[in-house]
């Protein structure tokens, strides 16, 4: 499904930078990202991002106990990307799957990050950005992952998890590490995302992610 799904309907944006989005004034996503104006209208990224693909990593059933009795709703993680070097994460949760799946999908897209590709790899010799332009490493939780700029041809040296995150964000070759609980797959994708947001630190402020915003005037 694409996640530009998300928005069928007309957009009347209500924030600073989606006017200036939608009148034409910012027309690219990398521009929007380096404005220092907050994104929080997850329709200036379908704006700008025409394409924009969307995985489902996990879907988890959550159960607590409530003075009405037991109340179930559903955790659902997303990954958000153009496979061109944007890429956004999050979890979003809602009594029903579907709910809890655009949910996320909308939140991801306010964390999206531009990644910095390259050709990071002493090995290679190519102009094309199809890794990274240095190592980075993620934490969350208590597991870490270690990205590393590879050369061109050797592929993703990842686990489902990890790949499809790097995928999304238009990483094409790279060796991987990962330590601690990596069968938490929340953890795994999250700290994976933190490697890439890591890497684009240099570009645009670190952000916390997995939390879900409310779309305000700004």
């Amino acid at each position: 499904m694409s996640a530009n799904d998300y928005n069928d309907g007309g957009w009347q944006p209500v924030t600073r930078l989606g006017r200036k989005v939608q009148e034409g004034e910012i027309e690219d996503m990398e521009t929007a990202l380096n404005s220092g104006l907050p994104l929080k209208e997850p329709e200036l990224v379908d704006q700008l991002l025409p394409g924009l693909e969307d995985e489902v990593l996990d879907i988890n059933m959550v159960q607590r106990m409530t003075d009405s009795g037991r109340r179930v709703k559903f955790r659902c993680v997303v990954a958000v990307g153009n496979r061109d070097g944007f890429i956004g994460y999050a979890e979003g949760r809602d009594d029903q799957v579907g709910s809890a799946i655009q949910k996320a999908i909308g939140i991801a897209k306010l964390n999206m990050i531009k990644v910095p590709r390259g050709s990071g790899s002493w090995e290679d010799r190519s102009d094309r950005p199809h890794s990274l332009t240095r190592r980075t490493t993620g934490k969350a939780g208590s597991v870490e992952v270690e990205v590393i700029p590879a050369p061109e041809g050797l592929g993703l040296a990842a686990s489902d998890t990890v790949r499809h995150v790097l995928e999304l964000a238009g990483i094409e070759n790279a060796w991987t590490k990962s330590h601690g609980n990596t069968r938490t797959t929340v953890n795994l994708a999250k700290a994976t995302f933190n490697a890439l947001e890591n890497a684009s630190q240099s570009r645009q402020p670190r952000r916390n992610v997995g939390e879900e915003r409310e779309v305000a005037d700004q």
